[in-house]
């Protein structure tokens, strides 16, 4: 796998950062095409490891993920500058947009901007699932699989209300009872 130089690690976070709507999901989405599908910095696997892992971490999940992959790539630095190059921008970003919309709350505008862009949020949700789930499903076995595991945490975290430790250490469980045939080989 090439290995970026850190100044380039710390664009694609900091152009992400600046560039990206919505929380975590969709920057964790758009890091994904940038580390794993443009540049092939990382592995599908090893993108999945730091998603996986940011996910059951307490506090801020997208910062935890930015260290994850930042470290994968060049260690302590890029680590140090995925947490930076990410989060810097989107704080300033979040204190204006905070200070605007307690300016301009009531107005229809605003609330119907607000609504549209919680839909597109959404779908970029579903893209970021669909690429997560993308390398797992190289069969009509592994859909078989990859399904319920999905369902089964979707049904654990919604309804059961689960904290995300116990749905992963049960789908992390699950998985090695139930290996993929073509990761056996």
């Amino acid at each position: 796998m090439p290995r970026p130089t850190l100044r380039q690690l710390t664009w694609v976070f900091f152009r992400v950062g600046n560039s990206t709507f919505g929380g975590g999901l969709p920057t964790m989405a758009a890091l994904q095409r940038e580390f794993v599908e443009r540049e092939k910095w990382l592995t599908p696997e090893d993108y999945g490891l730091a998603f996986s892992l940011a996910r059951i971490t307490p506090g801020t999940n997208v910062i935890a993920f930015c260290a994850a992959t930042g470290a994968q790539m060049l260690g302590f630095a890029g680590a140090l500058a995925g947490a930076l190059g990410e989060t810097a921008p989107s704080a300033i970003l979040a204190v204006l947009i905070t200070q605007g919309y307690e300016t301009w709350r009531s107005n229809p505008l605003v609330l119907a901007a607000i609504a549209g862009t919680i839909a597109a949020v959404v779908g970029m949700m579903w893209s970021s699932i669909a690429l997560l789930v993308k390398p797992y499903i190289h069969s009509s076995q592994g859909i078989v699989r990859a399904v319920p595991i999905v369902l089964g945490a979707f049904l654990a975290l919604y309804t059961f209300h689960l904290t995300p430790l116990p749905i992963v250490g049960l789908a992390a469980l699950l998985g090695l009872l139930w290996p993929d045939a073509e990761r056996k080989k």
